[in-house]
């Protein structure tokens, strides 16, 4: 019988808000490895506390992986075994991730990615836009190539997917008036998976007058429907 290749890292995702949301095979997958590269050991380590996990972890982001990833490849060419997690989601949707994979591809280490929560799945289905062909555009630029981004996508037919902070919700959707026009569809879901889970549909227009009176608190996910077919799912 021949031998199964070992793997050398595993993307574990996490619970993006209800703790439930975690597989059994994470969890394994977690208490088995050597160590736990994580993108806020803090956060982190309330979920492994939550799980009973007792792990040596490291710490791993945005600002020191391109230092970081080196040695950790040379450590797991020697024989460690570690899993990457984000503080929520699944590890390189919008988080760290691509680079450290793809320093491991090119040393031919083996690289497993769990299935598991990640926010735009579920706005996205929710939203009654059309699901066969979509486009995940995560956040947009902040300033510079944020014009250049819209106007690519002013004529897009998939329907479009974003993520966005509370404090820069207001400013994206009001420029989605500008560059997509206010009779544009639209859903807006915040806080997915948690106690004050909400998602609102309607077009551009009435979702910016909603939120210019509304509290804005949480994480958001913009869904807007493309160009050509209103962005509503055909119905069977």
């Amino acid at each position: 019988m021949q031998e199964q290749e070992k793997t050398n890292l595993y993307l574990v995702p996490t619970p993006i808000g209800n703790l439930e949301d975690i597989t059994l095979r994470a969890i394994r997958i977690l208490k088995e490895v050597d160590v736990i590269l994580a993108e806020d050991t803090r956060t982190s380590g309330k979920l492994l506390q939550h799980l009973g996990i007792e792990k040596r972890m490291h710490s791993h982001h945005l600002h020191n992986e391109h230092k970081a990833t080196g040695h950790l490849v040379d450590r797991m060419k020697a024989g460690e075994v570690m899993a990457l997690i984000s503080d929520a989601g699944t590890p390189g949707i919008s988080d760290p991730g691509f680079y450290l994979v793809r320093e491991c591809l090119k040393h031919d280490l083996k690289i497993e990615c769990l299935p598991g929560p990640t926010a735009f799945v579920p706005a996205l289905v929710k939203s009654g836009f059309s699901t066969d062909r979509f486009t995940f555009e995560g956040f947009l630029p902040v300033k510079k190539g944020r014009q250049t981004r819209l106007q690519s996508l002013a004529t897009e037919e998939r329907t479009m997917i974003f993520y966005e902070s509370p404090h820069r919700l207001l400013k994206t959707l009001t420029q989605f008036k500008e560059y997509f026009g206010g009779e544009r569809e639209v859903s807006v879901s915040r806080e997915i998976t948690k106690m004050f889970e909400e998602t609102i549909n309607g077009t551009l227009d009435e979702l910016t007058e909603i939120f210019t009176t509304k509290t804005i608190k949480g994480e958001f996910v913009i869904v807007l429907a493309g160009v050509s077919k209103g962005g509503k799912q055909e119905k069977e």
